[in-house]
């Protein structure tokens, strides 16, 4: 027989960023808890609003299957001595179990006789199983900050006030602390803090409901999107959208209700992104704007509680976002007054890293970097691009961005324009820090794209050079999301570059601050930014043959890789490359460490190698200007023509013959083959996957 459990964790507001992650643990904890005990089981749902977390479990069996257990003891000959009497070992597994001798059989079992014991185990009811998993269940949610309260050792991320565990409807058995779970759940805190007994999940809803608590989290953002989007009507506008304050905003309410605001019309001399960070980070209020898409002198809040005077409410939160936007002009103006040349030195009194200096030197590094890679990407473009990453940093010091730090390179945009420089310079000035996480928008020009670039490198550099290197899950100053963004913004933009070229520069330009020795230092980089691109490219679905064929050949050009592993994806289908690529692993495997591939035309003896050599030669010459032009989709259509020689060869000539100089020629030909094939990748590593993509 099947009931539902229902469970519900009652505490002190819990931040709105903890909520989501510890449904997501409850859900998937309790679903392996369960199966691990055997308890079959329908749907588990969720549910949480700031003062509780909620988890039902429809369909739980009434109890554990009944199952029977074959235990293995000691071997035969050592549970019984020469009397065929039991011995110590007999009696001691007997014992272990709770069974006496003659419940004991010999079992044959591949290794020789054994004794076993068939034991029946009755299943277990599920109220005991709970009462006995729930409190360790409870205490084991993870949560970036935890309290305890009171006297007591358990911690949460807010106290715990109640607790309600029901299965079929009866109250389950535990408790935490001094806290004994019952059947009673708690409403809004305002508007019905009484307790009220619920019956199931679905009387759980109704009646928080009517208590003014809307615990279903997708019925809660529906009513926050309504409720503002209703307030921004009244000030006829619309709701500038934002799903990630409407997320935050259902995990910090339970009874969602929208004020409109309104501010002087002074502020929107201020930048949009000021307004919104303003309204949004701090207050969390979402902005308004006309049908054009300008803001409005207006914003909305959401309440927790019903409103009885809307004006009186609005008033307060207007009073509020007043001395924030009055700061926030006062800043603006106060930061106009100097120009961004004139503050570049404020720098030499801001760290970038301990070892590694100020930010200061960090712009004087990123000027030469920048110069370094617009020379070989967009030398038209290196004057703004030098200049750029000369301002880049400088909004650093402005008072705006010291109160709200989120708008760096935003201000620096907006002062930058002031000042009269030009559109493309400030726009890098704020595209520079893009993309801001994976997947998120790249810089829009190149000047900002090289930018970004420079600046990851040089921050990568430093570390490496100090041995700051991500370890496991330790990553302190975000290398693998650096090394991210630059892979990401130099594929969008198909710039050909040299890692290695770029790398030794940004080594180089700090001098004698770094204390790892260079050459290791380059190479320990080269490779962090491989496997970040394999891992990248895997995780896109890109085959992991493919990726593993062209970058464990050679790794510094990323667009000229990506051609590479594309061109071997577009023909590891055919048959003619699946034979070709079985061909080749058994090239490598037989060549092995030999690296001369100087053929001599006179010891080729066997006419299957001389053709071989001849087809070598003819297809030599025309994949090289190919290969040259990264053309590498032809080069591999004229590489398939070495199947049929190569196949002839293997079937007629023997390679290791011993005649040591024919042995050595042999050996050459197939390296000379090798060479011209790992030009464009590996192809032994994708003989699995042209194997695979045959069946």
């Amino acid at each position: 027989m099947n009931h539902e459990f229902l469970l519900e964790i009652g505490t002190e507001e819990i931040p709105a960023g903890y909520i989501e992650p510890a449904l997501h643990f409850m859900k998937s904890a309790m679903g392996r808890k369960l199966q691990e005990l055997s308890l079959s089981h329908d749907a588990i749902l969720t549910a949480a609003t700031p003062r509780r977390l909620t988890l039902c479990v429809q369909g739980l069996s009434a109890c554990q299957p009944d199952r029977q257990e074959e235990v293995l003891g000691p071997p035969k000959k050592a549970a019984f001595d020469s009397d065929n009497q039991p011995t110590k070992a007999a009696i001691g597994f007997a014992k272990s179990r709770g069974a006496a001798l003659e419940d004991i059989r010999i079992a044959s079992t591949p290794k020789g006789e054994y004794l076993m014991l068939v034991q029946q185990h009755k299943g277990e009811q599920t109220p005991i199983i709970l009462s006995r998993l729930l409190p360790e269940f409870i205490i084991s949610i993870p949560f970036p900050k935890s309290m305890r309260w009171g006297a007591f050792r358990a911690s949460f991320a807010r106290p715990i006030q109640w607790l309600l565990a029901l299965f079929g409807g009866q109250v389950v058995d535990f408790a935490i602390n001094d806290l004994a779970a019952g059947n009673t759940t708690r409403g809004h805190r305002f508007m019905a803090p009484q307790e009220t007994p619920v019956t199931d999940f679905a009387d759980y809803l109704a009646v928080l409901r009517r208590q003014y608590v809307l615990v279903d989290m997708n019925e809660r953002r529906a009513m926050v999107d309504s409720e503002v989007t209703k307030a921004a009507a009244e000030a006829g506008g619309n709701i500038v959208a934002d799903s990630d304050l409407l997320d935050t905003i259902t995990n910090l309410v339970e009874f969602p209700v929208g004020v409109k605001g309104s501010f002087d019309d002074k502020f929107l001399a201020l930048p949009p992104e000021v307004l919104i960070t303003s309204m949004r980070v701090h207050q969390k209020y979402f902005t308004v704007a006309d049908k054009s898409g300008r803001l409005m002198a207006n914003f909305v809040a959401v309440n927790n509680t019903r409103i009885d005077d809307r004006q009186l409410a609005a008033a307060g939160h207007e009073r509020v976002l007043r001395a924030r936007l009055e700061d926030a002009l006062f800043f603006f103006k106060e930061d106009k007054q100097r120009r961004l040349e004139d503050i570049l030195q404020d720098l030499s009194g801001v760290v970038f890293q301990a070892q590694l200096g100020t930010m200061l030197e960090k712009t004087q590094r990123l000027e030469k970097l920048t110069a370094f890679l617009c020379s070989r990407i967009a030398p038209d473009l290196l004057a703004n691009s030098v200049r750029a990453a000369r301002l880049a940093k400088a909004d650093l010091v402005t008072s705006m961005v010291g109160e709200f730090p989120t708008l760096q390179g935003v201000m620096g945009k907006y002062y930058a324009l002031h000042q009269g420089e030009t559109a493309e310079v400030a726009e890098a000035i704020q595209d520079h820090y893009l993309p801001v996480r994976a997947g998120s928008e790249l810089p829009g020009n190149i000047p900002g794209a090289l930018i970004s670039i420079a600046d990851r490198l040089d921050t990568i550099a430093g570390c490496f050079g100090i041995g700051k290197v991500p370890t496991g899950t330790t990553d302190p100053y975000g290398l693998r999301r650096h090394a991210l963004a630059l892979l990401h913004i130099i594929a969008d933009r198909s710039f050909s570059l040299s890692l290695s070229a770029c790398i030794d520069e940004a080594l180089a330009l700090y001098n004698d601050r770094l204390t790892e020795e260079r050459q290791q230092t380059a190479k320990a980089m080269l490779d962090f930014i491989r496997g970040r691109y394999m891992n990248d490219l895997i995780s896109k679905g890109i085959a992991q043959e493919a990726v593993e064929a062209v970058l464990s050949t050679s790794f510094d050009d990323i667009v000229d890789c990506r051609k590479r592993i594309d061109a071997l994806l577009s023909i590891s289908s055919r048959e003619t490359f699946t034979l070709l690529a079985g061909a080749f692993k058994r090239v490598i495997n037989i060549i092995k460490e030999h690296a001369d591939d100087q053929v001599s035309p006179d010891l080729l003896q066997e006419e299957a190698e001389k053709k071989l050599y001849a087809a070598y030669l003819e297809v030599r010459d025309q994949v090289e200007p190919l290969v040259r032009e990264k053309d590498y989709a032809q080069a591999l259509e004229k590489i398939l023509a070495m199947k049929e020689p190569v196949d002839a060869f293997f079937d007629t000539v023997m390679v290791m013959s011993e005649d040591n100089r024919l042995r050595k020629n042999r050996l050459s030909l197939l390296a000379a083959i090798a060479r011209l094939f790992l030009r464009i990748g590996d192809f032994s590593k994708m003989y699995t996957l042209s194997a695979q993509s045959e069946v």
